[in-house]
C-alpha cells in the first residue's frame, strides 16, 4: 500500500518491505510509522530478525529514536545521523547475514566514518543472498559508483549454515561525499565462470561431487570453468552441517551474474544430493545469464538506489526483467526522495528481426533512466 503522509511522517500499514522502508528512512532522514504489523497473525508484531535489524541500524547511527506499541504491532522510527565506524553485530539466525549486509552496503558510502563491520550468524540462507553472492556480484557494482576501491572489502572469516549459524564476515566500506552518475548500457558476453563450493561438517567428497555436477552442465557452454572447494574444518565450519555452491559468470564488459544453491537445513527431513545441488546452481546461473542486463537481478534495487542518489546528472542502466522487489523499491524511492525513473522495455534483436520466432535467445531488457538528486554526504569531512 502507498504511504499516507501525516505531519511529515510517512505512515505505512503491514510488515511487507520492512527493510526497504527502514533503509530509505535512514538515508532520507524522514520519520516513518508502520501500523498493523501482523495484527491478524497468531503471533502478532515484529519478528526477532526485524528487531535485530533495528539494533544494527541503531549501532551505525547516532540519535535514532524507536517507539514500539504495547502489542508490537505498531512502530515509530525517527532516523539519526549515519556514523559508521567499527561495529560488531550478532545477526539473528532466522535470516542470513545477507539480509543485514545489504543494508550496510547501501548506506556504507554515506557514513561519517569508514564502515568496519563484523557480522556473525548464518552466511548462507534460503531466504537471503549469501555473503559470497554479495562479494562476487554486488561489490563490483558499488565500484562503478565510487571508482576507487581503497578500503572496500568483504572477507569471509568463517562460514555458518542454518539453523545455528556460527559464521562470521568482515565488511569494510569507504565513504564518499557524493556518487558519480552512471552510464551502463553494455554487458557483453560471458568469458569465464568461477565458483566456490563449501562443505561444513560433512564429508569432503560432497564438495567434489557438487563441483563435478556443476561443471558437467557449464562445460556445455564454454571451456573456461573453474570451481574452488572450501573444506571448512573445526571452528571454521560453523555450528551446523551443510554444503552449497556459488557460481559467478564474468563478461568481457565486467558484468557479473551470480547463482547459488545449498543443501536443505538439517532437521528439515529433506535429503539433498550433491549432484542435484550442483546441477540446480548451474541451471540457475544459465537462467540469470538469459535474463541478462548490466547487473545481477538480485541487485537491481541497489543500482536504482545509487543512481537516484547520484549527482544531478542523467544516469542510465540496462537491466534484465525487473524483479518484484525492485518494482516495490522504485515506488518507495518516489515516496521518500521524489525520484521517478523512466523505464523503457528494449525488445531483443531476434524478436525485431522475426516476429514469428517464439524461442528468443535472450529476455527483454529494461532501460532505467533517472536524474540524480545530488545527495551529498554532509558527514564526510572534506580534506
Amino acid at each position: 500500500m502507498p504511504a499516507v503522509i501525516k505531519d511529515n511522517v510517512l505512515v505505512y500499514k503491514g510488515c511487507n518491505l520492512f527493510r526497504q522502508r527502514l533503509l530509505l528512512s535512514v538515508l532520507s532522514g524522514r520519520a516513518i510509522k508502520i501500523e498493523d504489523i501482523r495484527s491478524n497473525h497468531d503471533d502478532p508484531g515484529l519478528r526477532e530478525y526485524e528487531v535485530n535489524l533495528i539494533r544494527l541500524i541503531d549501532k551505525i547511527t547516532n540519535g535514532t529514536r524507536v517507539e514500539l506499541g504495547e502489542t508490537g504491532t505498531s512502530m515509530y522510527f525517527q532516523p539519526g545521523i549515519l556514523v559508521g565506524g567499527q561495529v560488531t553485530h550478532s545477526c539473528c539466525t532466522q535470516r542470513g547475514i545477507g539480509y543485514y549486509l545489504e543494508v550496510l552496503l547501501a548506506v556504507g558510502p554515506f557514513c561519517k566514518e569508514p564502515l568496519n563491520a563484523v557480522l556473525q550468524g548464518v552466511t548462507h540462507h534460503d531466504l537471503d543472498v549469501s555473503v559470497d553472492k554479495v562479494k562476487l556480484a554486488a561489490l563490483p557494482v558499488l565500484l562503478k559508483f565510487i571508482l576507487v576501491d581503497d578500503g572496500l572489502e568483504l572477507k569471509v572469516v568463517r562460514r555458518g549454515a542454518p539453523p545455528l549459524g556460527g559464521g562470521e564476515i568482515v565488511f569494510r566500506c569507504p565513504v564518499r561525499r557524493h556518487l558519480r552518475p552512471l552510464q551502463w548500457t553494455k554487458w557483453g558476453l560471458v568469458k569465464r565462470i568461477r565458483g566456490v563450493v563449501y562443505a561444513l561438517r560433512v564429508s569432503p567428497t560432497f564438495a567434489n561431487r557438487v563441483v563435478e555436477s556443476a561443471k558437467g552442465v557449464m562445460l556445455n557452454f564454454l571451456p573456461d570453468v573453474y570451481i574452488n572447494t572450501d573444506q571448512c574444518r573445526g571452528p571454521n565450519a560453523g555450528k551446523s552441517p551443510g554444503f552449497g555452491v556459488s557460481l559467478v559468470a564474468e563478461t568481457n564488459e565486467k558484468t557479473f551474474y551470480c547463482a547459488e544453491a545449498k543443501s536443505e537445513e538439517v532437521g528439515s527431513g529433506e535429503i539433498s544430493l550433491p549432484e542435484e545441488i550442483g546441477k540446480q546452481c548451474a541451471m540457475k546461473l544459465a537462467d540469470e545469464i538469459y535474463r541478462g542486463g548490466a547487473v545481477d537481478s538480485s541487485f537491481q534495487w541497489l543500482v536504482a538506489l545509487w543512481m537516484a542518489l547520484g549527482q544531478k546528472d542523467v544516469s542510465e542502466c540496462v537491466v534484465g526483467p525487473l524483479s518484484d522487489y525492485t518494482i516495490s523499491f522504485l515506488q518507495h524511492l518516489k515516496e521518500f526522495f521524489g525520484v521517478m525513473f523512466k523505464l523503457e522495455v528494449l525488445r531483443s534483436e531476434l524478436e525485431e528481426s522475426d516476429e514469428e520466432e517464439e524461442n528468443t535467445i535472450e529476455a527483454n531488457k529494461v532501460k532505467m533512466t533517472c536524474v540524480g538528486i545530488g545527495y551529498v554526504n554532509i558527514s564526510k569531512r572534506t580534506l
